[in-house]
């Protein structure tokens, strides 16, 4: 996966690594620039029946693909404490699909129905404005004169962010919507909703604040050594009308959801800080059947990442 040309689009990766460099006290060698601790796991994909009248994608269309998992707190902070009030959430569920060897997709998820900007110009305006704002810094702050400015990222901040009881509890939502393609050239716009199969479950202020900072990775790893870990993979279905090209705006709740198939995870990746240090996930499908549906953010997410990437498997130990 190569790096854009544009100058103006390097320009702006290299700033938004660097501003998120900035607020989790980075860089933090080896280290992703967000999300940066994490566990990956394994297991298989299987997809429904119907799922094939929406998608002709090879993981769409066999019976059964390999995948891999890795949950996330939110901050670029190696030891974030997972009850971290501000630097916890939202938690991160980055799927890969094995299509065969070096051919995958994936599917880049976070547990918040919701993103703070439109634009990657403009999350990195938000990302500046909590960097030049603190406790010292006179009232409006930079970060209070952009939200009441930015009503978006103020939803966005807002929004509760519970702490769940288990990464086995949590749901997940793919920011941006997608342009699905079928056998027969059908074309249907949808966003991926990843639900698990025990459904929600989460704590209050005070049952959050007393567990220990590792609780959620604890759990897990207790959990996938007990029995497998069950999620489904729905899609919001769009129509006429909705927006397509904005990951800011989120379609009625009453859109039909579509069950695309069913993740079984069964195990701990193994060598799993080598293998999450070395692993570049990608935001855009890259597979026949499968396309982005205009959003702005999807390029300068794949170019983030990918130079987040190519520094952590440069930079020694961690994940």
């Amino acid at each position: 996966m190569p790096l854009p040309t544009d100058e103006k689009e390097l320009a702006l990766g290299r700033a938004l690594l660097k501003a998120f460099d900035t607020v989790g006290g980075g860089p933090h060698a080896g280290y992703r620039a967000a999300h940066a601790k994490g566990l990956l796991l394994t297991g298989t994909f299987v997809p429904t029946a119907e799922a094939a009248s929406l998608s002709k994608a090879p993981h769409i269309t066999r019976s059964s693909t390999p995948v891999s998992v890795r949950f996330s707190d939110f901050a670029g902070i190696p030891n974030v404490p997972d009850n971290h009030p501000e630097g916890a959430s939202p938690r991160g569920f980055a799927l890969r699909f094995h299509l065969a060897e070096h051919s995958h997709t994936d599917i880049v998820a976070h547990s918040a129905n919701a993103f703070p900007s439109r634009t990657a110009e403009e999350f990195l305006g938000f990302l500046h404005a909590v960097i030049a704002s603190g406790p010292d810094v006179p009232h409006p702050s930079p970060i209070e004169q952009f939200l009441g400015s930015h009503p978006a990222a103020l939803a966005f901040v807002q929004m509760p962010k519970p702490f769940p009881t288990s990464f086995a509890r949590e749901h997940f939502f793919a920011i941006s919507a997608f342009k699905f393609i079928n056998a027969e050239g059908s074309e249907r716009h949808g966003r991926y909703r990843i639900v698990p199969d025990l459904g929600t479950e989460y704590l209050d202020a005070d049952a959050a604040a007393a567990k220990g900072p590792n609780y959620l990775f604890d759990e897990l790893k207790e959990r996938i050594a007990a029995g497998p870990v069950k999620f489904h993979i729905f899609v919001q279905l769009g129509e006429k009308g909705d927006v397509t090209d904005d990951a800011t705006v989120q379609w009625p709740e009453d859109r039909k959801q579509m069950k695309l198939g069913e993740i079984t995870l069964t195990a701990v990746a193994p060598d799993n800080e080598a293998e999450q240090r070395h692993l570049i996930f990608d935001p855009r499908p890259g597979v026949d059947g499968l396309d982005t549906a205009g959003d702005p953010l999807f390029e300068p997410r794949a170019t983030i990442y990918l130079m987040s990437g190519r520094r952590r498997r440069a930079g020694g130990q961690g994940g």
